[in-house]
């Protein structure tokens, strides 16, 4: 049944959590969504794939939150960076979430939410820590229905219990695809909740959550008045579908619980109305289960509310103790058990109040629920590691088996427990009640349901038998038939029976076959017609049927039919429903052998056996036959023992009569009898020793029993630590084959660059360098870690060693050009190697070439000291180069800066005159630099005037080829008035 919301958090997490409601929380806004993804081993890979299918804009915020080692730093921000455009940053106390951001949890951190704020908490040492369920809880009280649970892969069960508060509250609840995942653990204990949404792989659950997201926002799902009170009734439908599938009558459940439920089931469908949620109901047999199973929430814990279980212990418990009658045995009824933690919390109370009082009753603690998929999870008795959390280390290692992942309840306990399905409010209740327990269901029910539930617990309790109801429970018009033991904690006494009224529904036949042991009797409240049909039934039964036993596949006596007690025996010592133990005489041996050929062959089975009653004198031949029972479920193998009589009458044992015997045969006998006693003396002393034996082994059983609990539990831990360093692997993974591209990328970019390049250590140890490198120095890829003095340069470089030093005591960037043995040039570069703020640990040397450049300068130097005027024209006829009296006849010429004759200028361009006495010249020099550029012609050359206002001037035009341009051409200008002037 359903049951009230509750995640047990650590001691640190309560107390903070506290602190903080008093604190004012800001508000997110109303359609802000919140999706909280849990991962462990295998989680990364995951992540990436769910975070590369997140569009930037999806309106949710993201928190991550994994199962990180507290010893090692986190990557996930850099990692998760890169497949997603969403911000990541890793999570501050008190940090603001936003929306389309994503929040990581640090390492050594468990994480709650306050309002919008996060807030971190220091995970416990040495405790098991469930980060997944504790943020999953927090974010259901903050965020109802607007919080969307997402489990990827990850071993154990973090995040099971965090899930069902989810569901509890209203929110979206997702998991990945098991076969998708590298470990399936986590993935696998959520979905067998039954609570679980969408099960997908990760790049599915992206886009399924946004468009969760997206229709929630735009449309909010919500059933109005005017729907409820439609004539066609579509609420009354759903709850009749409900009752016809699911066998549950909800309309004795309270409206606003069912229509919360609905509502969330028409969000996730993306159903707007409340008749076309019908109409899919009609159609999919599968929406009316999750309909069902959301309406059935099995939210509960062991130990839920310790201080009620304490309270209980020192006053009901105690009590019935006290008062209890060794001829009968402790009967105590867990109503609405959901998945069995308060019915194994109960059975290990009376277990603890035995062992005090040194006395060991027996105890019958019947535990039902209404829904069987709960009833027969919680008879297997297997949980998931979470229950660490939830009692204390001594009780959790006296009555739980570590298996795995999980503990299993002992068998101890399990042997107390007798689970079953059974609807408070239509099935007969159970009879003579030392205690009744039903916690936070009653809350559940409308008003009458409540009255006539409490009426079934009345009835169900024997004279001053304990009732025990959920803090938000109350009697009700019954307060006046108990005592208030303890109010704070609804523990309540009763004052008087109480007689169900004769046309009180029954309902048994809803309720039988349905668990996995047998049913208890129950009250007989019949009108007097169907009284009378059971009353004729009863006794063709007893007078037709042979005495038969209903025994399960543990071997385990489930129902008694008929007269069986003279083939039973109940022995002394602990209670136990092995039929080994139960059964009398040779019926014992005989009948465990024909149990287990049944169960192996599947076949019917009879043998005879001769019954002799010493006391009465008596022998008897009884036919023994067991077949196996057809069971509705594939899991669960019964089988039906019965007892016939072969001899209608028993028969007088026949006793030897007294013969006189001869002298001879007397002494044989006496021979005979010393070598019995003898034999027996010897047995006697073999037993003794097989005893010894025994005990020794059981000893030795004991030791290693204890060893083994040691075992497992360093196991544990050690696949804690495991599954902290397989997160941490995965990140350094991802990071190394980072740091691999960025090295390769390095590489390529070195080489592509041809820049002779090396790195050295602060002690001048050569670290890496380019192949370009060893045109320079004399390195070989064996030189990695020589000093890089040791080997011999082709620079005219003396300051090369000290110069180095300089810049890494300094941290200062050193240039310098210098020049080879084989006179090439370089600009030495030497930069100081940071890798860390304020921390140098080595320098970085470059050798950029510039010879080219050298002969350039060189080149320029010549053509400056000739006196003639020269430029140098590329193909098109574009200045490339001028010497110094080039440009000083310009400036002279009242040319500044080279405006229009300098480089980058086109010189057929300037030349050209259209018209006046230079425009003949001006077509001449055009026409002979290209017919030089064409190759038409060698040369060329001509003569000139060029006056100025103060003198008449000639010149010389001189055109030569310059083969290394492709084509350019050398243009001089020799000033020839003097000559002219001669010979004018």
């Amino acid at each position: 049944m359903v049951g009230e919301h509750d995640i047990s958090l650590t001691a640190s997490a309560i107390t903070t959590e506290a602190s903080l409601k008093k604190k004012s929380k800001p508000k997110l806004a109303s359609n802000s969504y919140v999706v909280a993804v849990g991962a462990s081993a295998g989680g990364l890979e995951a992540l990436e794939r769910f975070f590369d299918e997140l569009p930037v804009n999806s309106g949710a915020i993201f928190v991550v939150v994994q199962h990180l080692s507290p010893d090692h730093k986190s990557m996930m921000d850099n990692l998760l960076a890169r497949h997603t455009a969403m911000p990541v940053i890793m999570a501050e106390n008190g940090m603001e979430m936003k929306e389309n951001h994503v929040f990581l949890i640090p390492p050594g951190k468990n994480m709650t939410v306050a309002g919008n704020q996060l807030r971190l908490i220091p995970k416990p040492p040495h405790v098991l820590s469930l980060p997944i369920d504790l943020f999953f809880s927090s974010i259901s009280k903050e965020f109802g229905n607007r919080a969307v649970g997402v489990i990827l892969s990850g071993t154990g069960s973090d995040g099971t219990r965090g899930a069902v508060a989810i569901n509890d509250a209203g929110g979206f609840l997702l998991a990945q695809d098991p076969e998708t995942a590298k470990f399936d653990g986590m993935p696998r204990s959520v979905i067998a909740t039954g609570l679980v949404d969408e099960i997908m792989p990760p790049e599915m659950l992206a886009s399924r959550i946004v468009g969760h997201v997206k229709n929630t926002v735009e449309h909010t799902a919500k059933v109005s008045e005017r729907e409820i009170q439609d004539e066609s009734n579509p609420l009354e439908a759903i709850l009749h579908l409900l009752y016809q599938v699911g066998g549950i009558n909800f309309k004795e459940y309270k409206q606003a619980t069912v229509l919360r439920r609905i509502e969330r089931r028409m969000q996730i469908r993306h159903v707007r109305d409340l008749s076309n949620y019908l109409r899919l109901l009609e159609s999919e047999r599968s929406e009316i289960i999750a309909l069902k199973r959301d309406s059935l929430i099995p939210v509960t814990s062991f130990f839920r509310d310790s201080e009620t279980f304490e309270t209980l212990h020192k006053t009901a418990i105690q009590t019935i103790l006290e008062e209890h009658h060794e001829a009968q045995p402790i009967r105590v009824w867990v109503a609405g058990t959901a998945t069995g933690e308060e019915a194994y919390t109960m059975a290990i109370l009376f277990a603890e109040a035995f062992d005090r009082i040194k006395r060991w009753p027996q105890i019958k603690i019947f535990a039902t629920d209404v829904e069987q998929q709960y009833v027969d999870f919680a008879s297997a008795g297997v949980y998931s590691e979470s229950i660490a959390n939830e009692m204390s280390p001594e009780r959790l290692e006296r009555y739980f088996t570590k298996r795995g992942n999980q503990f299993v309840v002992k068998n101890e306990i399990r042997q107390t427990v007798i689970f079953a399905r059974h609807n408070i409010l239509e099935d007969p209740p159970f009879t003579r009640m030392n205690m009744v327990s039903c916690r936070n269901v009653l809350i559940y029910f409308d008003t009458p349901a409540q009255e006539k539930a409490l009426l079934r617990f009345q009835y169900a309790l024997s004279h001053s038998g304990y009732l025990l109801l959920g803090s938000s429970e109350s009697l009700g018009v019954l307060h006046k038939d108990f005592t208030v033991t303890n109010a704070k904690h609804k523990i309540y006494r009763v004052l008087r029976p109480v007689s169900l009224p004769l046309d009180f529904k029954s309902g048994a036949s809803k309720a039988e076959g349905h668990a996995r042991v047998s049913r208890l009797a129950r009250p007989r409240i019949f009108n007097s017609e169907s009284s009378i049909i059971e009353s004729g039934h009863a006794m063709l039964m007893k007078s037709y049927t042979p005495p038969a036993l209903l025994i399960n596949d543990e071997r385990e006596l489930v129902h008694v039919y008929g007269d069986a007690q003279r083939y039973m025996q109940i022995p002394a010592g602990s209670a136990s429903l092995d039929v080994s133990k139960l059964l009398v005489g040779k019926l014992a041996p005989v009948g465990v052998a024909l149990l287990h050929k049944v169960a192996k062959e599947k076949i019917e089975l009879r043998s005879d056996i001769q019954l002799i009653e010493p006391s009465k004198g008596l022998s008897e031949h009884v036919r023994v036959a067991v077949r196996p029972v057809v069971s509705e479920s594939e899991n669960d193998h019964y089988f039906l023992m019965t007892f016939e009589l072969q001899q209608p009458s028993a028969q007088p044992i026949t006793h030897s009569k007294e013969i006189d015997l001869s002298e001879v045969t007397g002494e044989r006998i006496q021979s005979l009898e010393r070598d019995l006693s003898s034999t027996r003396d010897s047995l006697q002393a073999t037993i003794e020793e097989l005893e010894t034996s025994n005990e020794e082994l059981q000893a030795t059983n004991e030791e290693l029993m204890a060893s083994n609990e040691e075992l497992q539990s360093t196991n544990e831990e050690l696949q804690s630590v495991n599954e902290e360093l397989y997160t941490v692997n995965s990140e350094n993974q991802e990071k190394i084959e980072i740091l691999n591209r960025l090295n390769t990328d390095l590489d390529n970019m070195t080489r592509a660059a041809l820049i002779p390049t090396v790195f050295i250590d602060a002690t001048l140890k050569l670290t890496r360098f380019t192949p370009e490198a060893s045109t320079i120095f004399r390195i070989r890829d064996s030189d990695i870690g020589r000093t890089i003095s040791d080997f011999a340069h082709e620079m005219e470089y003396p300051e090369f060693i000290s110069d180095l030093k300089r810049v890494i005591q300094t941290a200062q960037v050193m240039e310098r050009e210098v020049k080879t043995w084989d006179d090439r040039w370089f600009v030495v570069r030497a930069l100081p190697y940071i890798d860390h703020p304020m921390s140098i640990n080595g320098a970085v040397l470059t050798f950029f070439e510039i010879t080219l450049l050298k002969d350039a300068q060189r080149l320029q130097a010549i053509l400056d000291s000739l006196p003639e005027h020269i430029a140098v024209l590329d193909t098109k006829g574009i200045i490339l180069l001028v010497n110094r009296a080039w440009r000083d006849f310009s400036e002279r010429n009242g040319e500044r800066g080279l405006v229009h004759t300098g480089p980058g200028n086109n010189y057929l361009s300037v030349c050209q005159i259209e018209d006046g006495p230079d425009a003949e010249y001006s077509n001449n020099v055009q026409q002979g630099i290209c017919d030089v550029m064409g190759g038409k012609i060698k040369d060329f050359s001509m003569t000139y005037p060029c006056h100025s206002p103060t003198e008449k001037r000639w010149f010389l035009m001189h055109v030569t080829p310059v083969e290394y341009l492709g084509g350019g051409v050398v243009v001089s200008h020799v000033n020839i008035t003097p000559w002219m002037k001669n010979h004018g």
